[in-house]
């Protein structure tokens, strides 16, 4: 019997297929969670500071972010390790600690973000004590994490996405000048200054972040172990559907993340920088700020979204950072495992939320640790970029299976993009 032709020979699943929403999973909850209150945050300056200048990122930023997470999610489902792991087998363990050390500082400070956010939105919608709520969230999210199976807290993550749509409707309830932004969105703008250069490099930054790499490359680990299927470069001729399905979801998902993100830049624009308000430094002050502009109905959206998408990301963020340390030590990992079988992977999880939520109870100004999460970021996506483009073009590592022609090129692309950004973040 022939074998099925490999990547880039498969055409991807029709979207009236009936078992279309079937096939998404790590790739939709990887994207959304890339919409994660800080990033909201980004977004939301970034509409406020340039109206529609900046929205033609989001298609600028699409094809990159598709290309590195494809490559990614790649990586777990043919080798059927994670991206720890594969460093921890193949290169020097000085890198493999440098690049989960630095992992982990950037997701712990974003946690405690995104847990603040969450908090400070809820304080916004019904009043009470902010810091409270902030360390519910954290609770209620390692709880989860936790205590539901897998196929239930993956189902629970893939249909969380839905919160994001709260911006689309947003936008819908906002007065938005069509013509402008539509114009702004397929017709690039630059202006040579240092403020658009930092928003610029702050998109891409957040848009391209390496606890999503982690995240979506262990989850395909996970769905293998959850269908029984084993790793391709053992079973190769199960590559043409798998990596299909690869495709399918991670093009979805990205395509969901850069759509969210494109809407809160135009509802943030047509309502903040049309009144004037050009400076929100944080998610929950978009929200605040949009109260009196667009209205309780508008502001209660923005505010349930963030928390919506908090609940979504928050997981992520310390479950990529578990999937990273567990395998370093070589640790039982898998949010299939029980409690009792992998401890020290769900005390990773447990102890990651609970110190991002106790960073809020500090004088760590989160604006400043934003911005020193953005610094390790940059520092860890380029480089890891490269060397996950290097395992996915190993033969040794990958089998039959390693990148085709588009994949190599367009992996290669969005990393030396994130090496210009990286160097212009420091420069600027």
């Amino acid at each position: 019997m022939s074998q099925p032709p490999l990547v880039g020979a498969i055409p991807s699943p029709p979207l009236t297929s009936p078992g279309f929403v079937a096939r998404l999973g790590p790739g939709l909850v990887t994207g959304a969670a890339d919409d994660d209150p800080s990033g909201i945050a980004t977004y939301s300056q970034v509409g406020a500071q340039f109206g529609y200048g900046l929205a033609w990122t989001m298609l600028f930023t699409f094809p990159l972010m598709v290309a590195i997470q494809a490559v990614s999610a790649r990586i777990g489902c043919v080798t059927g390790y994670g991206i720890a792991q594969n460093l921890r087998r193949h290169y020097s363990p000085w890198l493999l600690r440098g690049v989960v050390l630095l992992l982990l500082i950037a997701n712990v400070i974003n946690l405690g973000a995104d847990l603040g956010a969450m908090g400070a939105a809820l304080g916004l919608l019904i009043g009470g004590p902010e810091r409270l709520y902030t360390v519910l969230f954290g609770v209620l999210c390692v709880v989860l994490e936790i205590w539901l199976s897998y196929a239930r807290y993956a189902a629970v993550l893939k249909w969380s996405t839905l919160s994001l749509f709260a911006y689309v409707v947003v936008v819908f309830a906002a007065h938005v000048p069509w013509a402008s932004a539509l114009y702004g969105t397929f017709v690039p703008h630059f202006t040579f200054d240092g403020g658009f250069a930092t928003a610029l490099v702050a998109i891409l930054g957040t848009t391209i972040s390496p606890y999503l790499f982690f995240w979506q490359a262990g989850q395909e680990v996970e769905e293998r172990h959850r269908r029984h299927v084993k790793a391709l470069c053992i079973a190769p001729k199960a590559a043409g559907p798998e990596l299909a399905r690869i495709r399918t979801d991670t093009i979805v998902g990205m395509g969901v993340s850069n759509l969210i993100a494109l809407f809160i830049i135009i509802a943030t624009a047509a309502t903040l920088n049309a009144s004037g308000v050009t400076d929100i430094q944080t998610s929950s002050q978009a929200a605040e700020a949009l109260r009196p502009i667009a209205g309780d109905f508008t502001f209660a959206l923005f505010a349930i979204g963030i928390i919506g998408t908090g609940l979504l990301a928050v997981p992520v963020l310390a479950g990529s950072a578990a999937y990273a340390v567990s395998e370093s030590f070589r640790w039982t990992e898998g949010l299939d495992r029980r409690p009792r079988e992998a401890k020290a992977f769900y005390a990773v999880i447990a102890v990651a939320t609970l110190a991002g939520a106790t960073l809020n109870f500090t004088a760590l100004d989160p604006i400043k640790a934003l911005y020193w999460s953005a610094v390790v970021n940059g520092v860890l996506a380029a480089p890891l970029m490269a060397v996950m483009m290097v395992i996915a073009m190993n033969p040794r590592i990958m089998g039959r299976l390693t990148l085709p022609r588009p994949m190599l090129i367009g992996g290669w692309l969005a990393t030396v993009v994130m090496v210009v950004v990286t160097i212009a973040f420091f420069a600027i």
